[in-house]
């Protein structure tokens, strides 16, 4: 307990623990002063063994004056608690991450799969934006904010950690997924609007697709959203899981990723598109669209020290107080 609480005291002036000195000195004082008492020849002591303990307990109150003056000392050094304080100020932007939960998303071409790997990297993106709102959507057959556009970086990451593929219909619905997230954005009044959107699939269209693409493009444009487009995925055959009445089991399926569609979100836009083929190339598009979208971030570190001496003078003070009280009670002198 007394590390701990030294590692973060300095003394403002060290100088005076000279003055501890003066210990010795009281020390060679009080048993000079001590032995020059006078003495007194008696035939037998054996009636004064009963006062033995008063004898070693008269010293008690020079202990607790030594005391007193080592507690003063280190007070007078004035110790400080150090408080570092690092201060984060910068105007962000407002991102919306939009992330394909649909089942191709558990292809073994990136392991242990496509979407833990993109979990991952959203996951380090968010930790390197420190003054940006970040949202979370997610789409498959249908779309879903997880996370609306917030500061809370923990609450953030634990709804990334938990994606799961079959939260919602399956399916690739990706003008739903992107609507959703420009959706998010319209009442921003951040300086910047981005959406980041990544998909492994291209559009399906079943009969209860509420927009298309084209329309979900036109409302980011209308919007001034920029979008950066990700296409996650290898070229030809991949391995999926299934679940099956029996249990697990891995089917080969083609690769469908529609990347003129995520080109021409991303252009029209002011984006960029690009293809993923692995992990690394993964954490390299997060960090190119982190340096193309840097915000105005000011780092201010700074000390700041609470005095910790109130403790040790009060401390000096009771043991005073208590060699007053045993001379003046216990031990006094009677003439």
């Amino acid at each position: 307990m007394i590390y701990e609480w030294m590692k973060n005291i300095e003394f403002a002036w060290p100088q005076a623990f000279i003055l501890w000195a003066l210990i010795p000195l009281m020390i060679w004082w009080y048993g000079s002063r001590y032995n020059r008492h006078g003495h007194v020849r008696i035939s037998s002591a054996h009636s004064f063994t009963s006062s033995t303990w008063k004898n070693w307990f008269r010293h008690i109150p020079f202990i607790f004056r030594l005391l007193a003056v080592l507690l003063l000392v280190l007070a007078l050094a004035r110790p400080q608690r150090r408080n570092d304080e690092t201060i984060t100020k910068g105007e962000g932007i407002d991102i919306v991450l939009t992330i394909d939960v649909s089942g191709s998303m558990l292809s073994k071409d990136f392991l242990p799969n496509r979407l833990e790997v993109a979990k991952e990297v959203a996951a380090d993106f968010v930790r390197s934006r420190p003054v940006d709102r970040i949202g979370l959507v997610i789409f498959s057959g249908e779309s879903f904010t997880q996370t609306p556009i917030t500061t809370d970086r923990s609450a953030l990451l634990t709804q990334i950690q938990g994606l799961r593929s079959g939260l919602l219909q399956d399916g690739t619905l990706i003008g739903e997924g992107l609507a959703t997230a420009v959706d998010r954005l319209s009442k921003s009044m951040g300086k910047s609007k981005v959406v980041i959107l990544l998909t492994d699939g291209k559009e399906e269209a079943p009969e209860n697709r509420l927009i298309d693409p084209l329309t979900a493009l036109e409302i980011a444009k209308s919007k001034q959203v920029k979008v950066y487009t990700i296409g996650m995925a290898l070229e030809g055959f991949t391995a999926v899981e299934e679940e099956t009445r029996t249990g697990m089991i891995q089917k080969r399926v083609k690769v469908f990723l529609d990347e003129d569609l995520l080109t021409k979100i991303a252009n029209e836009t002011g984006g960029k598109y690009y293809r993923a083929r692995n992990i690394t190339g993964l954490k390299d598009i997060y960090s190119q669209i982190d340096q193309l979208e840097k915000s105005e971030v000011e780092i201010t570190s700074r000390k700041k020290y609470n005095e910790e001496f109130l403790p040790f003078v009060a401390g000096a003070l009771f043991l005073l107080l208590l060699e007053m009280m045993m001379k003046f009670t216990i031990l006094r002198k009677f003439p």
